[in-house]
C-alpha cells in the first residue's frame, strides 16, 4: 500500500505566493531551486510534486528534491528544456513564485521498513528518488542496505555530484554511477543504468526497488527487478505525464485507468504492467 496523499487544507487550485531563496546550478541545463512554504504546516512524502506557476508563463508539475525532515523550504531541481522551465530556473533570490500542492501520493517508505532499497534514477530522475535518501539516512537503523544505480548522459550532466560522493562513502551504502558517452577524461561506467544490475547482489524476499527516469528505462529495469526474483508488488515506478490540475479532474495525465497526479505519480510494477508497454498510453 502506498502512502496515503495529506490533507491540503487550502484551496487546491490557489497558487500560493512563495518566495525563491537560493538557486544553485547543478549542470549546463539543470539548476535547483529552494522556496519558502507556503505556510507553516506544509510538508511533504518522498515521491509528491508541486505545481510551480511562473507568472505570466504558466505553470508546470515539478518533483519535490528536498529533505522531508526539513519542511522549512521546499526544494525543486528543474532542467531548463521549454520556455516555462527557462523562465522558472532563471528566478532569483527574493522573486515570487505560485506554489500548489503538495499533490500526489510518495515512495513506499512506511512499507520499506526493515528491508534493503535499491533505487534506479535515469537522468533528473534522481531528483524525486532524493528525499527517499535523505530520509533513509534520517532513520538509518530501519532499513537495510541502500543501493543507487544511477545513468546520466554523459558526466556533464550528472547532478548532485557532491552528495553522491558523500554517500557513497556511507556504511551500507552503495552508489553506482554510469553515463551513455563518458569522454576521454571519464573512469567510470559507460552504458546503460540496467548495466549497473549486473554488478549488484539482491536478496529478492528483502528488496524494494523504487525507479525513477524514461519510462523506457523504466520497463527495462523492471524487469531486471523481476529476472532477480523481485516482486511485481514490490517494484515501484515514478510516472509522468501531463499533469494540468493536480487533483484528477482535467483529465491530462490519464494513463490506462488511472491519473497519475491522483492515483501517482508514484504506482507499483504490477499495477502498471498491463500499460507500461503499450504505446500511446
Amino acid at each position: 500500500m502506498l502512502a496515503e496523499m495529506p490533507v491540503i487544507s487550502r484551496d487546491p487550485m490557489q497558487p500560493a505566493g512563495c518566495r525563491v531563496t537560493h538557486v544553485k546550478k547543478e549542470t549546463h541545463d539543470t539548476w535547483t531551486l529552494d522556496v519558502t512554504p507556503p505556510d507553516k504546516h506544509w510538508r511533504f512524502q518522498p515521491g509528491q510534486f508541486s505545481m510551480l506557476y511562473v507568472f505570466g508563463v504558466g505553470e508546470l508539475p515539478i518533483s519535490i528534491s528536498g529533505d522531508p525532515q526539513h519542511p522549512s523550504k521546499q526544494t525543486y531541481t528543474v532542467r531548463a528544456v521549454g520556455m516555462a522551465t527557462r523562465r522558472l530556473v532563471s528566478l532569483k533570490p527574493k522573486d515570487w513564485l505560485g506554489v500548489r500542492g503538495p499533490f500526489g501520493n510518495g515512495w513506499p517508505v512506511e512499507q520499506a521498513r526493515g528491508k534493503d532499497v535499491v533505487l534506479v534514477a535515469g537522468g533528473i530522475g534522481l531528483a524525486p528518488l532524493r528525499p527517499v535518501i535523505y530520509h533513509i539516512l534520517a532513520h538509518r537503523a530501519d532499513y537495510g542496505r541502500l543501493i543507487l544505480l544511477y545513468g546520466a548522459r554523459s558526466p556533464r550532466d550528472i547532478i548532485y555530484t557532491a552528495e553522491l560522493k558523500a554517500w557513497a562513502k556511507l556504511p551500507q551504502t552503495e552508489i553506482l554511477t554510469t553515463v551513455d558517452y563518458g569522454g576521454l577524461s571519464w573512469r567510470g561506467n559507460v552504458g546503460v543504468v540496467t548495466s549497473l544490475f549486473r554488478r549488484i547482489a539482491l536478496n529478492p524476499l528483502r528488496t524494494v526497488g523504487m525507479i525513477c527516469g524514461p519510462e523506457i528505462m523504466m520497463s527495462y529495469a523492471a524487469r531486471e527487478f523481476e529476472q532477480k526474483g523481485v516482486s511485481r508488488h514490490d517494484i515501484y515506478l515514478s510516472m509522468e505525464r501531463n499533469m494540468k490540475c493536480g487533483i484528477g479532474l482535467c483529465g491530462h495525465c490519464q494513463h490506462g485507468p488511472n491519473f497519475v497526479c491522483k492515483d501517482g505519480p508514484v504506482f507499483t510494477y504490477s499495477s502498471l504492467e498491463r500499460w507500461i508497454y503499450k504505446r500511446e498510453i
